[in-house]
């Protein structure tokens, strides 16, 4: 199953895609979002396809927007993948380095970004997103911290290079402009997921192959990042966790570093979890 919404932005609607097909999911939710998946809606929706109560939906030329809707908050890892800690010049972290970003930068997954005013170093970060749906607080295991995760996600870490090293010594200020988490297309529920740890994952700008890597080659790996975060706070149902980026960004790179700019196309995917599209454009 793949969980999606579909619609102009603030109108979207909830549907799924199953055995090639899609399908409205207004008879059972106003939404993906939190309490959908607190209440059990993906084993819901489930019971609803194989009874044949949700009915066939043409997405037509509808827009994609993001698969869940209003993510309560957005817990990012920094460094961890070990080739990208290299290539930055950073210190291979000991524990997760965690970061937040506002819900309001999730936009669909060929939605445009905006390049900031005033930005010179607008960077690209393909990650593995992961969506809880249940709560979890002071986890104990791996085994407790995956019952926690509903699904999995693409998900477009967008980065400012200057305001997030240069520019006060706060990554916030670099991770939350408008229009900077692109997420989706899909939600991908975690027991279709067979091993979170072996996804490729890539991402191109221009055509031209940047990312290439795989979850596999995470430092933290996603059951010790939920059991990790429940420690210092409590993850609730529809936030969103962006799991790191593996090396190939703009920033690793040799001088001159090829920042995005106006008119830049990037394209990036992961196994099963889709792919997105987006042209920058200038704020």
């Amino acid at each position: 199953m793949q969980f999606l919404r579909l619609g102009a932005p603030g109108s979207e609607r909830p549907a799924v895609r199953h055995d090639g097909g899609t399908h409205d999911l207004t008879p059972l939710t106003g939404d993906v979002d939190g309490a959908f998946l607190a209440a059990g809606g993906i084993a819901a929706t489930r019971a609803a396809l194989a009874a044949g109560e949700l009915p066939a939906l043409d997405e037509g030329d509808l827009r994609v927007g993001p698969p869940i809707a209003a993510p309560g908050k957005i817990v990012c890892i920094g460094l961890n993948y070990r080739d990208h800690a290299e290539e930055t010049g950073a210190a291979l972290p000991t524990e997760p380095v965690v970061f937040l970003k506002t819900a309001d930068t999730v936009v669909g997954p060929h939605d445009e970004v905006l390049i900031p005013r005033g930005s010179v170093k607008t960077d690209w970060e393909v990650e593995l997103g992961i969506v809880i749906g249940a709560t979890a607080r002071y986890l104990e295991t791996d085994e407790e911290a995956l019952a926690c995760v509903a699904g999995y996600v693409l998900s477009h870490d967008v980065s400012e290079r200057e305001f997030q090293i240069e520019r006060g010594g706060t990554w916030d200020k670099g991770k939350n402009c408008e229009t900077f988490n692109p997420l989706g297309p899909f939600l991908v529920p975690a027991d279709e997921i067979a091993d979170p740890q072996e996804l490729g994952l890539r991402l191109w700008v221009n055509g031209e192959l940047k990312q290439d890597s795989s979850t596999k080659n995470m430092i933290f790996p996603v059951a010790e990042v939920v059991r990790y975060l429940s420690r210092f706070m409590v993850l609730r149902p529809g936030d969103l966790i962006n799991t790191g980026t593996p090396a190939g960004v703009a920033l690793g790179q040799g001088e001159p570093k090829p920042y995005l700019r106006e008119g830049d196309v990037v394209e990036l995917e992961i196994e099963g979890l889709g792919r997105q599209r987006q042209v920058f454009g200038q704020a």
